[in-house]
């Protein structure tokens, strides 16, 4: 990973941080992707401290609100032109309705409207690279979801389970026909499930509502640190090397849900997220 710019969104805690170390470790230059400063220079300095590396960099980015994205991905790409990996990592789960800046479900508007946005805005300097790798962390709750077109920002019958399992079908669906559309580029683009991992989403930093509860199921769970396992194999292992448009569990190839393989489903899916945020896709 030497000589490598990696860029890891939600890198603040929990994966994206044991992740951020690991690539750290291995002599990338990372740049953490985070929404509060505090929160990101507390981290940025315990990744020094853990990998021994100072070519880590704090980036501020809101994934729920579309001109954060935008302004972050203008300020790094001047700043490093070229772009060697990127893993979307950050993830939200509510259990009570939250809306981002535009109004989108928080859910699907993090999990997937934000970084369908930042990938579309980093393409260009992925494209740059001499190999590029786009990793997407979603979840087993995908094989439960739906796109409700109708509603799909649920302000019907809204259900946390409904739209967590959504958002991590809309990765897939997103991954699938991003590769479709990179095919014959050196940029590949994986998907993963990390496993049930003890992070702090789905923990309210207002009230603390959740931290007690995750500290119970704690020593059922995988730690952070292994929950990236298949990430960090998807970034730089060469078995994964030219491999895109595929979904991983325990760094091997898994089977998907049969919404999650709909060719139709995904491209209806990418024309509706363009409309969303605002941007077509073009590949250079």
């Amino acid at each position: 990973m030497r000589q490598k710019i990696a860029v890891v969104t939600g890198a603040n805690s929990g994966m994206g941080l044991a992740t951020t170390i690991q690539l750290a470790k291995q002599g990338a230059t990372v740049i953490m992707a985070c929404r509060s400063r505090e929160r990101g220079e507390a981290a940025r300095a315990e990744a020094v401290r853990q990998s021994g590396s100072t070519a880590i960099e704090l980036f501020l980015c809101d994934l729920g609100d579309l001109a954060s994205i935008r302004s972050f991905a203008d300020t790094l790409t001047g700043r490093h032109p070229v772009i060697d990996l990127l893993i979307n990592n950050a993830g939200v789960v509510n259990l009570k309705r939250e809306t981002t800046q535009e109004g989108f479900e928080a859910m699907l508007g993090v999990n997937h409207l934000g970084h369908f946005l930042l990938t579309l805005l980093l393409l260009d300097a992925l494209q740059k690279a001499p190999s590029a790798r786009i990793i997407n962390v979603s979840s087993g709750a995908h094989k439960i979801g739906r796109i409700d077109f109708a509603n799909p920002h649920l302000t019907r019958g809204y259900n946390v389970i409904r739209g967590y399992a959504q958002s991590k079908l809309a990765n897939i669906l997103f991954t699938k026909e991003l590769a479709r559309r990179l095919a014959g580029t050196h940029v590949t683009v994986n998907a993963l499930h990390p496993g049930a991992v003890a992070t702090n989403i789905g923990m309210d930093r207002k009230t603390g509502f959740g931290k007690r509860i995750l500290a119970l199921l704690r020593p059922f769970f995988l730690t952070p640190e292994q929950g990236a396992e298949t990430a960090l194999y998807l970034a730089t292992s060469d078995e994964a090397a030219g491999v895109s448009g595929e979904y991983y569990y325990r760094k091997k190839p898994a089977p998907v849900s049969v919404r999650a393989e709909d060719a139709a489903l995904a491209r209806e899916l990418w024309t509706w997220s363009e409309q969303e945020v605002g941007l077509r896709f073009s590949v250079r």
